[in-house]
């Protein structure tokens, strides 16, 4: 059930020049929540993401998270508030194994020296597999390489890491784009597994099937603008390819940003 507004974002609007990448995009979504933001390619989905987690600053707007206004510089500064996102390229280190990557720039030390600091190891390793149980993710060898693993492996890793770390909300950008069905059955179960915590978590994704099967919520992005926020359990494909397209100018029942 869904709780108290963690994230709104208010007339947020990010312009290249003069291209206008996202114009006057008003959202929310609520504690425990999971929301699907879909769209065609260049619709704005990626900008808005990368705006309300630092990655860019808007240039207009205002972003409000756990109930205060406020000003990422960068994504760290999106992480330390509670927000962690896993992003198309994963950003993962090939030669490290799982518990290094899940603190990659995040190392658990005895003691801070800088280039002479110890890492904790032992904690790590404790704290990557209570990553990996919350999300029912099973990896046989923590200790394999990231560049020895299967695509759906290493993209359980990287949700792995946004569990571990994330205490208010989770992104993930086309989190099964790259992946067999087998793969993306794993990914979608972890999803569903979120769900059942209470974790807040925004999906932006192409496949309309999976959206439709897991979120509560669906934002339809069009030229840069929020053109639809729909039901997901009282919509259906047709309805969302036509806010997609623009082809249907009709009313549509469910949508209230028209």
């Amino acid at each position: 059930m869904a709780g108290d507004i963690i994230l709104t974002t208010k007339g947020l609007t990010k312009h290249y020049g003069g291209v206008h990448a996202l114009e006057d995009a008003d959202f929310e979504i609520r504690s425990g929540e999971h929301v699907a933001i879909v769209g065609d390619n260049g619709a704005g989905k990626s900008t808005f993401v990368r705006q309300i987690t630092g990655v860019e600053q808007p240039t207009a707007g205002e972003i409000f998270f756990d109930g205060k206004t406020r000003h990422f510089a960068n994504p760290l500064d999106a992480r330390k508030v509670g927000i962690e996102t896993v992003f198309q390229n994963l950003a993962l280190a090939d030669d490290l194994d799982v518990p290094a990557n899940i603190f990659l720039g995040r190392e658990e030390v005895y003691f801070n020296l800088g280039p002479f600091s110890f890492m904790n190891e032992k904690k790590m390793l404790a704290m990557a597999e209570e990553g990996l149980k919350r999300t029912a993710i099973k990896i046989p060898n923590l200790h394999n390489t990231i560049g020895n693993m299967s695509g759906g492996q290493r993209q359980c890793v990287a949700i792995s890491r946004t569990v571990t770390f994330a205490s208010k909300l989770i992104i993930m950008d086309e989190p099964t784009a790259a992946l067999g069905v087998q793969e993306t059955t794993q990914v979608e179960n972890i999803i569903r597994t979120l769900k059942k915590q209470g974790i807040p978590l925004i999906l932006i994704s192409h496949n309309l099937r999976q959206v439709l099967n897991l979120v509560d919520k669906i934002i339809v992005f069009r030229r840069g603008r929020i053109v639809g926020a729909l039901d997901a359990k009282k919509t259906d494909g047709n309805e969302i390819v036509s806010l997609i397209t623009g082809l249907d100018t009709g009313v549509h029942e469910n949508a209230s940003y028209i």
